[in-house]
């Protein structure tokens, strides 16, 4: 009898790399898709739909990544208290003003598998709104999202 064998998450963790990637420029979707796809690990040999075998990545610049269109005024982030009336709107210029950060959080959040799996997936995502990072001592490598191969 043949039997299939699947790499555990414990297998896969030893490999995990850092990658370091520069928002400045960057068109929000394609940036959070490209991140998602690295933060499952569907870029490696290995990738299993049940495992968390992605490597961590650094975005850099988050508050200079750029929308297409009127999103920057027309996009709007909602958010419920659980209340009824409690629910609340923030609109993506003010989002970026506030906490730019938030803006490449959510559109990740939205592109991994929900529930606990997502959630472990989430925490190897490291978002800072300048060019400044405390990962140093990871020696990350740069990334290029909008080049498919350089992974």
């Amino acid at each position: 009898m043949n039997r299939t064998s699947f790499p555990n998450d414990k297998a896969v963790g030893a490999e995990r790399k850092w990658l370091l990637v520069d928002a400045n420029g960057q068109t929000l979707g394609r940036l959070a898709s490209r991140v998602a796809l690295v933060l499952r690990g569907k870029h490696k040999s290995c990738w299993s739909p049940h495992t968390d075998a992605g490597d961590n990545v650094i975005v850099i610049n988050a508050g200079r990544v750029a929308v297409t269109g009127n999103k920057e005024k027309d996009k709007k982030y909602y958010r419920h208290s659980g209340y009824p009336g409690g629910i609340k709107e923030t609109s993506l210029a003010h989002l970026r003003k506030r906490h730019p950060e938030r803006i490449i959080e959510k559109a990740v959040r939205g592109m991994l598998p929900k529930g606990p799996l997502g959630s472990r997936m989430l925490k190897k995502l490291h978002v800072y709104p300048g060019a400044d990072h405390k990962h140093e001592a990871q020696t990350p490598q740069p990334f290029d999202p909008s080049v498919r191969s350089a992974i």
